[in-house]
């Protein structure tokens, strides 16, 4: 079998399909629970690339690619067709291009620095151009175009699988990731920007969030003031779990399945009923304890309301911020398009009624993965892959980077003021008025939702799905000192650190928070840890 691999280099994490390239026919999917860079968004995927080497960022992505393949169970002697989609810096990562052009905001500082833009069309390589992948001998490497620099292949997926280029209507399409990409069209411009809204939109930095796999609770409803879990099975489908009471965790009737964490639309869906029933009243839990009760012991805090509210905000700031960019009011847009994990297995209407859709949206439409849709795509067409490039040419585009936008300063802000601090609604919107930003509103009606598929990778293969819990990707270094340095094992929070008596110390840099934790650089009494010495296992 003639065998191709499509991937979706997601910020949260990789997603795979090998692909029989004779008959079309998607055989066996992957998917990784973290992406393989350390940190939680891609602003720390960035920062770890600058400041510790793109080269050796490179050889983490570039690890994890060939894990993954591994998983997938291809016999690399028929593999002819590697495809990826992803945003600017995961492809620059894995083509080991650099990213000075993508980490320096603003035309003075890349004049200071001399960084020019750098060119990201449609490519097709050889598996040799590549470094780490000169071992797929023959293979092509399929590249999708960005429509700027900035603005990349997954916005570009994002629009197309959308059909948001197609229609006349102010409509808005966004990824409901940690890296929220979105974009706004009015008229024939598109206006797009990308909301660093953090991973508690898929379940991570929540105490017991998980990604989106089997065992994780997806959706919650009330009933008769208990809480009924929906968890989903390993197909990926959900399954109805136990009915609890939320304010004790007792079991009022015992489901079809066992949970083993909540994901970020279970969270979407927990936060929306329990406002609704009273028992949240931002910014706070209203239970005795200060905790929600679901199934098998997972909880919600206040302090996990706190993530999931900054998550919410960004999104709602990014909303805000294209249409002022674009000059027309919250309210015009009328379609709202949702894509990613999150954006397929949230409820639209939970969602729409917490701010993650425009308020008077008519219509919400919840479209999937369109990365690993795109990827396939040119994986199997090498015309489709000059056709999303003539697409590309002709987008007249126009991004706002919202880390130095103003109107996204002042209105996240406000944002964290009203879901971390109580802030009454009325008076966010009093606030957005005297800064003369376009105005929100409470949901006044019910949007028609069209649910094109049922879960975000509609179809797995015949060989089924493997989640990789472990990317397997390491980092190493040898200490002369390992005692002295034992404690920044005991002081990572994530477990990601290691060190054995022979000073051999090894982290896994999927569980690793980056560059902003370093928790176990700053616990070495000798000053030996340091992540400069760091370099990728060999294996």
């Amino acid at each position: 079998m003639k065998t191709g691999v499509a991937f979706d280099l997601g910020t949260s994490g990789f997603r795979a399909h090998k692909i029989d390239l004779e008959t079309g026919e998607i055989k066996r999917t992957v998917i990784t629970l973290r992406n393989p860079i350390p940190g939680a968004n891609v602003m720390d995927h960035m920062d770890f690339a600058i400041n510790y080497g793109q080269t050796l960022t490179h050889d983490l992505v570039i690890d994890a690619i060939k894990h993954i393949i591994t998983k997938l169970e291809v016999d690399t002697s028929n593999l002819e067709r590697i495809s990826v989609c992803g945003n600017p810096i995961q492809l620059s990562l894995f083509q080991g291009m650099t990213i000075d052009d993508l980490a320096y905001a603003g035309e003075r500082k890349k004049q200071k620095y001399n960084i020019e833009d750098k060119e990201r069309k449609a490519n097709i390589l050889e598996s040799d151009e590549i470094k780490g992948l000169e071992v797929f001998k023959g293979c092509k490497i399929i590249i999708p175009p960005a429509i700027r620099h900035e603005i990349g292949a997954d916005a570009l997926a994002l629009m197309v699988v959308s059909g948001m280029l197609d229609s006349d209507e102010i409509a808005i399409a966004t990824d409901y990731g940690t890296n929220a990409e979105m974009a706004l069209k009015v008229g024939d411009v598109i206006y797009t920007g990308s909301a660093a809204a953090g991973p508690a939109l898929e379940g991570q930095q929540i105490k017991h969030g998980v990604l989106a796999s089997p065992f994780s609770i997806s959706d919650v409803e009330f009933e008769n003031g208990y809480l009924r879990n929906y968890v989903l099975n390993e197909e990926m489908n959900a399954v109805k779990g136990d009915l609890v009471d939320p304010k004790t965790g007792e079991v009022k009737e015992k489901g079809d399945i066992r949970a083993k964490g909540i994901t970020g639309t279970g969270v979407i869906a927990l936060i929306d009923k329990c406002i609704e029933n009273g028992l949240i009243v931002l910014p706070k839990v209203q239970t005795p304890d200060g905790l929600l009760k679901l199934q098998d012991g997972v909880e919600f805090s206040t302090k996990d309301l706190s993530e999931a509210g900054k998550a919410l905000g960004a999104l709602r700031a990014g909303h805000i911020t294209l249409c002022n960019t674009a000059g027309i009011d919250m309210a015009d847009v009328k379609r709202a398009y949702m894509s990613g994990a999150s954006g397929t297995y949230v409820d639209a209407l939970k969602s729409y009624k917490l701010g993650m859709s425009p308020f008077n949206v008519d219509y919400i439409s919840q479209i999937g993965n369109t990365s690993l849709v795109v990827s396939r795509e040119i994986l199997l067409s090498e015309d489709r892959l000059w056709q999303l490039q003539d697409i590309a040419n002709k987008i007249v585009g126009h991004h706002t980077m919202f880390a130095i936008e103003p109107a996204f300063r002042d209105t996240y802000i406000l944002e964290l003021a009203y879901w971390d601090e109580g802030m009454p609604f009325k008076m966010l919107k009093k606030y957005l008025k005297k800064k003369k930003l376009p105005q929100i509103d409470e949901p006044k009606k019910s949007p028609k939702v069209e649910k094109r598929v049922v879960k975000d990778i509609p179809v797995l293969g015949e060989e089924g799905l493997y989640v990789l819990e472990n990317v397997g990707t390491y980092l190493t270094m040898d200490l002369d000192e390992p005692d002295e340095c034992q404690s920044s094992v005991a002081v990572c929070p994530t477990n990601a650190i290691t060190i054995d008596d022979a000073g051999k110390v090894l982290i896994r840099t999927d569980l690793c928070d980056g560059v902003h934790c370093q928790k176990c650089v700053r616990e070495c009494s000798t000053g030996e840890l340091t992540w400069d010495r760091l370099k990728v296992v060999d294996k």
